[in-house]
């Protein structure tokens, strides 16, 4: 087994992936975490696995910047998908970062959250009304993928018959922030990005013409910013609104169909959360940790700094394997169990630190309404045939699972 964990680790290189890493990497993440934790790749950049390196990486925006620019151009060249991802909340260092985070944060506050609840119930359940007509479901198509799409589209209340596309557009800008792009993958996105764009820039004057509530909109409260005069450029507002999707929707999606897969292959938990329905919050922690929705993040160093006793000069690309981290036996006892009653779980899913998901008390809102009540619903179903993952390493999820319900 060591021989071949050394091998595993020996030969992993991001840009030339396994059909069966891409089904389960986490044998990989394994062997690099106890073999080569801080691993050197062959295009010069640095692999982390290890809880503590990313959480001293995420922590340290001095040294490590989240900003895109420099290792972007190179990737995208002037493009949309460059001007898009070097614009959004996520790619970019404070204090840019800090600002447009306000805003947002202002505007998925806890009391605006709170009021969802009532609508994310009813969406949920009428899409288990739709499932039980039809005897079985598609878990991603017919559940999980419905749920983010409608709650953004509530969020900045994109009109009903104007949601077709959203899905689309987010599977395709996120599609090109694999670690290789193809040329055709590329120009998915940079037409998405300019579709949304363009939807975007009619959603966003009719919005200004007449604004909605900005205690339940998001858009307008965007539009209208602070009360002391801070605001969104133009183009800070619509790349972030398509940040806002993009983040809601695939992350959510997984969320929710990870969890259910996990809960049918593991039947003993299964039933636990049955009988102990009370055990909701914990287990949709322990969905995020087993199979996080977010696989990979990346950092750049500013300057020479230190990673688990390997020094880094300053300009090294990073990618951090949140994956890997979420398995660390060195935090997660018995970390390749699925314990939904798991207490501590202090996983990494939505990063930590200043970047910390802005979004993830809503995306927890929705992974718990929806597995429980799914579960409550049908406390039979089983996973009926193969299920289709989505083949990429940063977002894991599926993309098709043939489901029962009983």
């Amino acid at each position: 087994m060591n021989a071949s964990a050394n091998e595993l680790a020996a030969s992993f290189d991001l840009e030339k992936l396994t059909p069966e890493f891409y089904d389960d990497p986490y044998p990989t993440y394994r062997a690099l975490r106890e073999n080569e934790p801080v691993k050197r790749l062959r295009n010069g950049t640095v692999f982390l696995t290890r809880y503590d390196d990313l959480v001293t990486t995420y922590k340290n925006t001095k040294s490590f910047s989240s900003d895109k620019k420099r290792e972007f151009a190179p990737k995208y060249g002037d493009t949309p998908l460059y001007e898009h991802h070097t614009t959004s909340l996520v790619f970019n260092d404070p204090p840019a970062h800090t600002r447009v985070r306000r805003l947002i944060m202002g505007a998925l506050s806890p009391r605006a959250i709170t009021g969802m609840e009532p609508d994310i119930v009813k969406l949920v359940d009428d899409l288990l009304d739709a499932i039980a007509v039809k005897g079985d479901c598609e878990l991603i198509e017919d559940f999980a993928a419905s749920i983010p799409i409608e709650v953004i589209g509530n969020l900045l209340d994109v009109p009903h018959d104007e949601r077709a596309p959203l899905r689309d557009w987010s599977l395709a800008i996120l599609g090109a922030l694999e670690p290789v792009v193809a040329p055709e993958v590329a120009a998915r996105g940079n037409k998405a990005v300019t579709d949304f764009l363009a939807y975007l820039e009619t959603l966003v004057a009719r919005r200004r013409a007449k604004p909605g509530n900005p205690e339940r909109d998001v858009l307008t409260r965007l539009i209208k910013g602070e009360d002391n005069g801070e605001r969104l450029t133009e183009k800070e507002l619509l790349h972030n609104c398509i940040f806002l999707l993009n983040a809601g929707h695939e992350t959510t999606t997984n969320l929710i169909g990870n969890g259910l897969v996990a809960l049918d292959r593991n039947p003993d938990q299964k039933r636990r959360l049955i009988d102990h329905p009370e055990l909701i919050k914990t287990a949709v922690e322990e969905m995020l940790r087993y199979e996080s929705s977010n696989q990979l993040g990346n950092r750049m160093t500013t300057e020479r700094a230190e990673l688990g006793g390997v020094m880094l000069d300053a300009g090294t690309s990073i990618t951090l394997c949140i994956g890997a981290a979420n398995r660390d036996p060195a935090q997660f006892p018995h970390p390749e169990s699925f314990d939904i009653a798991r207490t501590p779980n202090r996983h990494l899913a939505f990063a930590t630190g200043a970047h910390q998901c802005a979004g993830m008390a809503l995306a927890r809102l929705e992974g718990a309404i929806a597995v429980s009540r799914f579960l409550a619903r049908f406390p039979n179903y089983a996973v009926s045939g193969q299920p289709v993952r989505g083949g990429r390493v940063r977002f894991r999820g599926f993309l098709s699972v043939p489901c029962a319900i009983g």
